[in-house]
């Protein structure tokens, strides 16, 4: 049972009609900005509660 010859010269040099306008824009949401994170708790606490988590998930 064949599958028809392959033909690379239809693969090669195929032009794709496409319109610009209607491209995604990566950089539609691009923000320039600061983030700044309200708490008290350190990275030490942080990574505790973290790794408290994970052992809870694990149970």
């Amino acid at each position: 049972m064949g599958f028809g010859s392959y033909d690379e010269s239809e693969q090669k040099d195929q032009d794709v009609d496409t319109d610009e306008d209607d491209a995604v824009n990566v950089h539609e949401n691009d923000h320039d900005g600061e983030v700044s994170i309200e708490g008290d708790a350190d990275t030490d606490d942080l990574v505790g509660r973290l790794s408290e988590m994970r052992d809870e998930d694990d149970d």
